[in-house]
């Protein structure tokens, strides 16, 4: 408060010597016309609004600041601060503090009061120790029941792994008994192909002799049945050719023709006209 009220003074200050400016240098003279009041007045306006809004926007950047430097202080020691806007607008508390201003910052006998009044007591550490001992506390606890964790998964890692070995043993025996058998079986299964592909090739050598006497046959009968073949396909186009010929002679195809060719040249005057 007491900068902010240094700072306070000080553009008071400028704002009355604005006001002493006017009148040294305008107020010279007995009589004024309206318009050069307007002008002065115009003038002093612009200065002392530019003054004041110097003053409020400056105030407004100090108390950015100030805030910062609390919440950051506040981040430091985990601290969560709330703040109500509405209260700073709580015009009680805003007498409380213009009370509080005027009577710890008289004029009289400021030495003695700043000498008796009581001082603000330096900042605790034992509190930022013991919430620092909280937070070691904390992660020690934490620590420790990881390392707890970590010896029951470790465990149960090493018991999976004597699972998986016994279990990998027990395949590797159980494929190698299947494996002799398999092999057995495949003994077997090979003697007894072996006597079925005898078997068949001695009836296969059989059918070929048969095969060979009735072969003669079959190419005889076959290209008397392409000659019949050809025959009938001759008869059929002849039959087509006599249909076609006699439908076309009737009046319905000619009908039909004519209705073709007008609409043939319909479409071709309509493609005409689209074209232009």
């Amino acid at each position: 408060m007491r900068f902010a009220r240094s700072k306070r003074v000080l553009r008071l200050k400028t704002i009355d010597s604005c006001f002493e400016e006017l009148k040294d240098s305008r107020l010279q003279e007995e009589t004024f016309t309206v318009d050069e009041v307007r002008e002065m007045l115009d003038g002093l306006q612009a200065v002392v609004r530019g003054e004041v809004e110097t003053e409020l926007i400056n105030t407004a950047h100090t108390n950015v600041l100030l805030l910062r430097q609390l919440f950051s202080q506040a981040e430091k020691f985990y601290l969560r601060l709330q703040t109500d806007i509405s209260e700073l607008e709580n015009r009680e508390l805003l007498e409380q503090v213009a009370k509080f201003e005027k009577t710890d910052f008289k004029s009289t006998n400021k030495v003695n009061q700043e000498s008796s009044k009581p001082k603000l007591a330096p900042l605790n550490e034992g509190g930022v120790s013991e919430l620092l001992n909280k937070e070691i506390t904390r992660l020690q606890e934490e620590n420790d029941k990881l390392k707890t964790r970590l010896r029951t998964l470790e465990s149960q890692a090493l018991s999976v792994l004597d699972d998986k070995t016994k279990a990998e043993r027990a395949l590797k025996d159980l494929q190698k008994v299947q494996g002799e058998q398999q092999l057995a079986a495949h003994s077997q299964e090979i003697n007894r192909l072996g006597a079925t592909v005898s078997s068949l090739k001695e009836d296969y050598e059989k059918s070929l002799s048969a095969n060979a006497a009735s072969q003669k046959d079959l190419q005889e009968n076959l290209v008397s049945a392409k000659h019949d073949l050809l025959r009938v396909q001759d008869q059929l186009s002849l039959a087509e050719k006599e249909l076609e010929k006699k439908f076309q002679q009737t009046a319905a195809y000619r009908n039909m023709k004519e209705i073709l060719t007008k609409k043939n040249e319909q479409i071709k005057e309509i493609r005409k006209r689209l074209q232009r």
